[in-house]
């Protein structure tokens, strides 16, 4: 390879490291914004990056080969990176060593404004005038002339780089435990780099009597990836470290989300830049002229990178993040992939029962739960009528409590013909748990199938495909009720609110910061009140009774935060998820009549409508085919039924504030009677 081959290849590799590096620090920046933002840390970080990112693009225009002037205005936009990044670093070192305990008492504080001052200044004296730089010349590579006041920048490069680093020095030594000084090594470490990296080394070699010229292109090219190269690497040591600041999660869920990140975003980007680059300059070798070769190649990488992820990302978070110390989070990894939610449940039942009825050719068929505290239809398909529907849950599902066994199912309604039982137009057969052991097996629930026949009789192949299905019902009714109990241990686990996670903040590096006010009791209330009263505050409603069996919009909801759910939680050991569904529950019994419930009556019908679909799970047509409307008229009537759940427990709301700021103003420690009583 002769010389100006190798200068190509170091012209290119700096192209693409140029482009690496504005991918990456626009990535982070980003990641950075969609986080904890209020965190000094995160913001002074973000200014950093935003300043790698404005100094590197200019280098990624060059390589466009725009016009001279074009060129040049690029070089003089460069410069608000170049002249914000030692304030950015400055201002960077001084929330670290906030973090470590050490707050500025002003001083710190005016030396940043100062600094940024300093950085605006100079960025408009490159931006609109040649004191800072003038003259763009072409040899040996396309640079600035440095100007009247470049000495000025200098000094002030000097003197911010070096107290900034001063400043990393003094957190790095406040740091008294081995888990906190390892990741500011590696910020220290690190920390320095932006600096050198964005220098503009041309501008300084330019002052000189020699110039540029006296260099070699080789070795100039030579220190441009050098230099490049270690603002990846200083990306790379910093975006570890600083994403823990302002995470209120533990370190292996950061990790996770920075690793999954990384590999999704910044990686696929660098790799679609390179194969675009670098077939393009092989293209006239390889003798293919068209464009869609690019694409082709382009595609091609993006396809070979995404299966590689999705292949060796296990082994990748098995090696960095789920270590030997991470053996119970490495268990709920593989718990959170077998997840089985309630609508997974239903799926399944429904399908399990369309094949009951596909392969015994039976037009109806239905599964109920049968469990120690409660037993309940829990999926049905084809048509039932509502006699049988309000007889099933009399004769048959109304009768368990969890301790009936199957001697004790048989009745005069129900008779037994070997594995079945027989009772109105079905046969039932009996699912239990299975338990690998010689005892007798919990019953699980009934899995009932439209009788053909007065008595069952089923071929050798029927009672295999049968026997296949009962299994089948008998693992999902299994997970049905242990990932149940599973969400109801979850969901304590918890944080309160997001208020209250947030109340009080510790740092990776030791300092504790508490936000919470003691005489917050005027702006809570505000705060409730403004829930209550909010246009949304139906929908807010609507969406804790979708999730009312677990999913976001209940573990997020915002009524979390009402003074009646508090009430419940102080009763449940601090369950907020399950004070909120007592709150529910107790405004949904609000509306119900007196007497036994009845399916056609019109002053039953909101009550019934909140109990099938929310409480119950069942689905839109079971429900409307059940009260005997209409889809778009069960809709209607939904909606009026949540607006009173929301007027009700806006009224618990209400009732709680009232006799809170009763007991406080007659005895502050009292506390307020149960207003769901």
């Amino acid at each position: 390879m002769d010389q100006q081959a190798l200068i190509d290849f170091l012209e290119f590799s700096n192209e693409i490291l140029s482009i690496a590096i504005v991918i990456i620090s626009v990535s982070m920046l980003l990641y950075n914004l969609t986080r904890n933002y209020r965190d000094r840390v995160n913001r002074a970080s973000s200014v950093l990056l935003a300043s790698v990112s404005i100094a590197y693009l200019a280098d990624v225009f060059v390589a466009l080969e725009p016009n001279q002037q074009a060129l040049e205005n690029s070089f003089r936009f460069q410069w608000i990176g170049v002249a914000f990044v030692p304030a950015a670093m400055y201002h960077l070192s001084d929330a670290l060593l906030a973090t470590t305990g050490l707050v500025s008492r002003g001083r710190r504080r005016k030396a940043v404004r100062a600094l940024y001052g300093v950085a605006t200044a100079l960025s408009a004296a490159a931006l609109m005038s040649d004191s800072l730089v003038r003259a763009l010349v072409r040899e040996p590579v396309w640079h600035m002339n440095a100007g009247p006041i470049f000495a000025v920048y200098l000094a002030y490069f000097l003197v911010a780089g070096g107290f900034a680093f001063f400043n990393v020095i003094r957190a790095w030594r406040r740091c008294l435990t081995t888990y906190t000084r390892r990741r500011m090594t590696y910020l220290m470490a690190a920390f320095i780099t932006p600096a050198w990296g964005i220098f503009p080394y041309s501008l300084l070699l330019s002052s000189l009597s020699s110039g540029l010229n006296a260099i070699p292109e080789f070795v100039l090219w030579t220190v441009f990836n050098i230099a490049n190269l270690a603002v990846l690497a200083m990306l790379a040591f910093m975006a570890y470290p600083l994403s823990f600041f302002g995470a209120q999660k533990p370190d292996r869920l950061v990790k996770a989300e920075l690793l999954q990140f990384m590999v999704r975003g910044p990686l696929t980007g660098v790799v679609v830049v390179a194969v675009i680059q670098t077939f393009t300059r092989l293209r006239p070798t390889l003798g293919v002229g068209s464009d869609e070769f690019i694409a082709f190649a382009t595609v091609g990488a993006v396809l070979c990178l995404q299966w590689g992820i999705t292949v060796f990302m296990p082994r990748i978070e098995n090696w960095l993040v789920y270590t030997q110390d991470q053996q119970q989070a490495r268990l709920f990894k593989e718990f959170s992939q077998r997840l089985f939610t309630r609508a997974d449940a239903n799926q399944l039942q429904e399908a399990i029962l369309a094949a009951v009825c596909d392969q015994l050719r039976v037009p109806t068929a239905f599964i109920a739960s049968i469990r120690k505290d409660e037993a309940h239809l829990e999926q049905y398909v084809g048509f039932i009528s509502s006699e049988e529907l309000q007889a099933a849950e009399k004769e048959l599902i109304g009768r368990f409590d969890g301790t009936a066994t199957v001697d004790d199912f048989e009745t005069d309604k129900v008779k037994r013909h070997g594995r079945f039982f027989l009772w109105r137009s079905f046969w039932l057969v009996p699912v239990h748990r299975r338990n690998g052991l010689n005892s007798p097996s919990p019953l699980l629930g009934l899995l009932g199938i439209w009788a053909r026949s007065p008595e069952p009789a089923l071929s050798e192949e029927e009672e295999h495909i049968l026997d296949v299905l009962v299994e089948r019902t008998s693992e999902v009714l299994t997970n049905i009720y242990l990932q149940g109990q599973i969400f109801s241990m979850i969901e304590g686990l918890i944080p309160e609110t997001p208020v209250r996670a947030d109340s009080t903040n510790i740092s990776p590096f030791g300092q504790v910061s508490v936000t919470g006010d003691t005489n917050a009791q005027p702006d809570l209330i505000k705060s409730r009140r403004s829930i209550i009263a909010s246009e949304d505050f139906p929908e807010m409603v609507r969406d804790a009774l979708r999730d009312y069996w677990g999913g976001s919009k209940l573990l997020e909801s915002e009524l979390l935060n009402l003074g009646v759910v508090d009430e419940e939680a102080a009763k449940m050991d601090g369950n907020r998820v399950n004070a909120l569904r007592r709150v529910l529950d107790g405004a949904i019994e609000r509306l119900r009549p007196e007497g036994q419930q009845n399916f056609t009556r019109t002053d039953w019908i909101l009550y019934n409508i909140l109990e099938m679909r929310f409480l119950q799970g069942r689905k839109v047509r079971d429900v409307a085919r059940r009260l005997t409307m209409s889809q778009s008229d069960f809709y209607r009537k939904q909606r009026a039924a949540i607006e009173e759940v929301a007027r009700i427990i806006g009224e618990f709301e209400q009732q709680y504030i009232a006799e809170t700021q009763a007991s406080s103003d007659l005895a502050p420690h009292s506390e307020p009677d149960h207003v769901m009583s």
